[in-house]
């Protein structure tokens, strides 16, 4: 069982919510990772650096964390290479279908009040919660 850790979680939060303010506030521009992901092969080429540098952040911040002496948990997955790039097709499709992505928009869309981000973070909840009791209770995992 992972330990409750109210105080790091917070900040954590805090810290998504602030680089959300910011990229919104200096970029005009929506945090939603998929869309930053996805426009670095689309958007036109002034675009492209300020996208590599938010994925540069991303990646970076918890390997200087980690080099500050955090404890940057590893992750485990328990599932085999082949169901883990079946799911992340299934996610690409579903942002792709779903026009963003949880961080775009359960963080972004939610704040600005956004109707289509309010059914869509619905969707992506319903659906997560389907999903963990067909695997836990009906698949036995």
């Amino acid at each position: 069982m992972i330990p409750f850790t109210p105080v790091q979680s917070t900040i954590g939060g805090l810290l998504i919510g602030a680089a959300a303010v910011l990229l919104w506030t200096g970029l005009g521009r929506i945090a939603g990772i998929s869309g930053i992901v996805g426009g670095l092969v689309t958007a036109p080429g002034p675009d492209r650096p300020w996208r590599l540098a938010f994925l540069t952040g991303l990646i970076a911040a918890p390997v200087l964390y980690g080099l500050a002496g955090g404890s940057v948990p590893r992750p485990a997955i328990a599932a085999s290479p082949s169901v883990v790039i079946v799911a992340g097709l299934l996610v690409g499709i579903g942002t792709t279908l779903g026009s963003g992505c949880t961080s775009g928009h359960g963080v972004c869309g939610l704040a600005r009040l956004s109707p289509r981000s309010i059914v869509a973070t619905a969707l992506f909840m319903a659906t997560a919660m389907v999903t963990v009791f067909i695997s836990r209770h009906l698949m036995g995992g």
